[in-house]
């Protein structure tokens, strides 16, 4: 290999290795997305779980 060919290789190899890492960034933000979202979706039904059981007892009394 010509030191040009060389430089060549080691600036796609760079290139490779940064693309693989934003992809491997963006899944795990992805997979926090994910996280956070069904912890939401979660919390959200104990609210309105909470609150059907406000509106049950109110309706009763």
């Amino acid at each position: 290999m010509t030191d040009q060919t060389s430089s060549a290789a080691a600036r796609i190899d760079a290139a490779i290795a940064r693309i693989e890492a934003a992809i491997g960034a963006r899944a795990d933000a992805s997979d926090a997305l994910a996280r956070r979202h069904a912890a939401l979706k979660a919390r959200m039904a104990e609210a309105v779980s909470a609150l059907d059981d406000v509106i049950a007892r109110g309706g009763a009394g």
